[in-house]
């Protein structure tokens, strides 16, 4: 799981080009008892070596360069415990350990000799110490823009308990010499006290110590402008006497007390640029029977204390039990050789499924796995002090794989795909490997779906980046939607977790970078106590978005409130849709995808966007109005990408072209996967009530029509997993012909439409039925027109139907009508009972018989 790339080795990088260079100079050479000393903030190691001629060299190696450059030279064989260079490489400060010798028995000689050492040029050496306890040394590398600053500080830690802080000037002298400015006269400053373990931040120049009385942690902050201030303090619940010597972390390697190791409790602080902190510390052990070490999640306001049982079996070849604590990216590892490898997920801890546990032979950190090795370089390196070697730990990508492919437990295969969204979803290729995964593997879990999780984890992995407090309020995963968790995803086999919850944190400092790391953390510890305070579970549940939408499709509002609310959720979705990426679209693959108009989808894309809009003015109201808008447009217009990406990569997979719209060909087998993998992030949209794209629906009906028999296709339409659109049915129209089985077909389809996408289509379809519903339609509405022209008439005055007739007058408009020309007729007709002037009886009889007989045929017409 854990791949180990190499950075340093003692050998190749230094023992080699230390000869290849001695060997040009002299004709014998020798170089023995190398060791790595330091690592500084830039990445350069310090080293230290004996000569042929009982000297000892220190000499720094820079990874950029790959050069090797000699820093300073004792003409005798001393054991250097601790050293360190300042940024301009002009002071070396070094620890060495004084050991007695046979004829210095009776002369008091300190155990310890600190000295200040000008090496460029050299000059002067100026003792800083001589005590009979241990003293590691740290130059200061501020960030600082100011190229000609004569100023260097130094710290010196020592084992009785406290920081001195030494400020040294420094003189140019005849341009380009820099030495120290009155070396007798040091400035210093005490910077911590009373403290039984300290660790050194050189990447945020930190330094974190625990208080010897009250065991609560503090942190001294130094800043460029020369000083430093008390920024932070956390309470811990730490065992009794947890050390029994002074602990230093990340402060160098001293090979001369007890082979660098130190006695009592692992303990040792990591930190993000994100604002995350996380505490993480072993227990004394007790019994050879288990393991206890606890992770104290700073940012999230709790801990978790795991007690793992070890296998009897390896515990023949253990013999240190207390476990090594690194991190990479966002995961806490936990490695104890030869037992277990615990990957913990800082940011999504709220289930033990989201980090790995891995034992047996899945436990090893590769080539080095049962070999001591100590962290460094702020716990992002690891170094084997037997070979030498410095390692950068990265989570392996082909592990990962392995990991999703091999018959693993569900919940193994839910963090590794949390790992690869969250944490590696950002390569190009590893995405890709994930979605081929999806595709590729049709067996559903029964804990988990996997589109749901890549929707939203990739979606987290977006967010996350412009604010940790948004961890806390979106969901990254789609186990969080159901009621019942599975047992599966809550516990490991063989460790038993005790979570708790931390005292809050006390922030002292003048925060100078507004936008800083003390800053971005004390926002979240204070957003997770007002969350909690007000709302257990704050994370936006999708299924909200799913019941807006159906009171907004069921019209429980009032009219004018429901027009009003229409015209927002537009203004909401087009926000969204001018997002996309119109520039990727223009070269797409996929068709009708963002292409034709799609009401549905567009009223699901503007529910979406306010809730999701009004969860986070809810809960995170100091974000401001703008930022939070533009926050959930991007969100969902990603959400929309993320679809469209997916079918992207389906449709190169398979190299699909134009030939998927036409209707009158047969589904090929690649047509047939795409539309079940279409199918299934339908089915996993719909279950997180999250919105398509527009014309997703149009071109899964197109795949469907042609991949599924027409029965089955008519019983999908009727279980709502396709649906009916209009650019579908138009496209049905107009390329099928008029054969028996089309025709049943249209005749099946026209049936399930509503009214009036009905009259809309029905136009479309060459056919005596269309064309009857047409004209029926035209009929309709000219008789329509009509009537409302009399109307107006009778508005006017101008109307002569009697009054009391129009409450008579059928709803069916062809009949209305009809009775209305019968009646008008009828008041116009001669009454035969009223006398009648000027009529001809005998002319009106004959003229009656004559059209009888004509008829009845008995006579011609003529």
């Amino acid at each position: 799981m854990i791949q180990l790339n190499a950075t340093f080795d003692l050998q190749q990088d230094v023992i080699s080009s230390i000869l290849k260079k001695e060997e040009t100079a002299r004709a014998t050479t020798d170089v023995s008892d190398p060791r790595i000393l330091h690592v500084e903030r830039d990445g350069g190691v310090l080293y230290c070596w004996r000569g042929a001629t009982g000297t000892t060299r220190i000499g720094k190696y820079d990874p950029h360069s790959k050069h090797n450059k000699l820093l300073y030279t004792f003409d005798k064989q001393v054991c250097v415990s601790s050293c360190s260079l300042n940024k301009e490489e002009t002071l070396l400060a070094v620890s060495l350990t004084q050991k007695h010798r046979q004829e210095e028995l009776l002369r008091p000689v300190s155990k310890c000799l600190t000295l200040l050492i000008e090496i460029h040029p050299i000059n002067n050496t100026k003792v800083l110490k001589a005590v009979d306890c241990r003293v590691r040394v740290q130059f200061l590398h501020p960030d600082s823009v100011q190229t000609s600053v004569l100023e260097s500080h130094l710290l010196l830690i020592t084992e009785d308990g406290y920081v001195d802080q030494f400020h040294i000037m420094l003189a140019r002298h005849e341009g380009y010499r820099v030495v120290m400015l009155n070396p007798d006269r040091l400035a210093k400053d005490r910077v911590a006290e009373d403290f039984s373990w300290v660790q050194w931040d050189s990447q945020n120049q930190r330094l974190y110590f625990l208080t010897s009385r009250e065991r609560n942690m503090e942190c001294v902050q130094f800043h460029p402008q020369r000083n430093c201030e008390t920024v932070f303090e956390l309470p811990l619940e730490l065992p009794c006497n947890p050390f029994s010597s002074m602990s230093f972390v990340h402060l160098g390697f001293d090979h001369y007390y007890e082979d660098g190791r130190e006695e009592g409790i692992s303990l040792v602080v990591f930190t993000d640029k994100t604002g995350s902190m996380c505490v993480c510390y072993s227990h004394p052990v007790y019994s050879r029977k288990e393991v206890r070490y606890t992770i104290a999640f700073v940012h999230k306001g709790c801990s978790k204390t795991f007690t793992v049982a070890l296998d009897q079996e390896a515990l023949c070849s253990s013999t240190n039990l207390q476990p090594l604590f690194f991190h990479t990216g966002h995961y806490v590892v936990v490695f104890l050789a030869g037992h277990f490898l615990h990957l913990l997920n800082t940011r999504q801890q709220d289930l033990l499924c989201y980090s790995f546990f891995l034992s047996g032979s899945d436990a090893c950190l590769g080539e080095v796995g049962g070999s001591y090795v100590g962290g460094t370089h702020g716990g992002s390196s690891l170094l084997e002090l037997q070979s030498g070697r410095m390692y950068t730990p990265t989570i392996s990508s082909a592990h990962l794989m392995d990991f999703l492919h091999a018959e693993r437990p569900e919940a193994q295969r839910l963090a590794t795909l949390q790992c690869m969204l969250v944490y590696k979803g950002a390569e190009p290729e590893v995405e890709r490997q994930v979605i081929d995964w999806i595709c590729g593997d049709v067996l559903s879990f029964h804990s988990f779906d996997q589109i749901q999780e890549f929707i939203l984890a990739s979606l987290y992995r977006i967010t996350h980046q412009h604010s940790l407090c948004l961890d806390m309020l979106l969901p990254y995963s789609s186990v969080f939607q159901k009621k019942e968790l599975p047992v599966a995803l809550t516990m490991i086999p063989g460790v038993k977790c005790t979570p708790a919850l931390l005292p809050q944190p006390l922030f002292k400092g003048k925060f100078r970078n507004k936008q800083g790391f003390w800053t971005e953390l004390q926002c979240v510890c204070e957003r997770v106590k007002t969350l909690e305070t007000l709302e257990p579970n704050p994370r936006f549940r999708t299924a909200h978005i799913q019941e807006e939408w159906s009171k907004v499709q069921a019209g429980v509002s009032s009219e004018k409130r429901k027009a009003s609310h229409q015209r927002h959720l537009e203004e909401n979705t087009k926000k969204v849709l001018s997002m996309v990426d119109t520039c990727r679209l223009d070269t797409s693959v996929v068709p009708l995808l963002f292409q034709e108009e799609d009401p549905q989808q567009k009223g699901l894309i503007g529910t979406m966007v306010d809730k999701l809009r009004e969860h986070l003015n809810r809960h995170l109201p100091q974000l401001g109005k703008k930022r939070t808008d533009a926050l959930v447009v991007n969100y969902v217009a990603k959400l929309l990408e993320l679809v469209h990406h997916m079918l992207e990569l389906l449709w190169h997979k398979y190299n699909l072209g134009p030939q998927v719209l036409c209707l009158k060909q047969q589904g090929s087998p690649e047509e047939w996967s795409v539309f079940h993998v279409m199918l299934r992030i339908l089915e996993a949209t719909k279950g997180l009530g999250l919105p398509l794209p527009p014309g997703y629906n149009s071109l899964l009906a197109v795949l469907g029509l042609k991949c599924v028999c027409r029965h089955s296709f008519l019983q999908f339409v009727d279980h709502s997993l396709l649906q009916l659109t209009e650019p579908f049915v138009s496209r049905l129209m107009k390329d099928l012909d008029n054969s028996d089985e089309n025709e049943a077909l249209k005749f099946s389809i026209l049936k399930r439409l509503p009214e009036p996408m009905l009259e809309r289509v029905c136009h479309l379809w060459d056919h005596p039925v269309s064309s009857a519903c047409i004209s029926r339609n035209y009929v309709s509405q000219t008789l329509q027109n009509v009537q409302i022209h009399q109307n107006q008439d009778k508005i006017m005055g101008f109307g002569l139907e009697d009054p009391e007739h129009s409450s008579l007058w059928p709803d069916f408009l062809p009949l209305s009508y009809l009775t209305k020309v019968l009646s008008d007729l009828e008041k116009k007709a001669l009454n035969p009972f009223e006398e009648q002037e000027n009529v001809d009886a005998r002319f009106v009889e004959e003229t009656a018989l004559k059209q009888t007989l004509i008829e009845l045929r008995l006579e011609d017409k003529t």
